[in-house]
């Protein structure tokens, strides 16, 4: 997802917004926005896989300890 994120970015940073009428302005403000919205979910999805992770460690641990 990281890498969709990043080529939609750069495409979006390539446009002339000189050329663009107020309603296409309004549409790339838009699309850059909920672009930082997808990274920053990317990224909370990243540490709760990492959490995931270390509690299932932990759970077979335990299950291993016979606990």
């Amino acid at each position: 997802m990281a890498d969709t994120i990043a080529e939609t970015v750069d495409l979006l940073y390539t446009i002339d917004q000189d050329n663009l009428t107020p309603d296409q302005l309004i549409a790339l403000g838009a699309a850059l926005a909920s672009l930082a919205q997808a990274e920053r979910l990317d990224q909370i999805n990243e540490r709760l896989r990492g959490i995931h992770q270390v509690l299932n460690t932990w759970a077979l641990k335990a299950t291993a300890e016979g606990r």
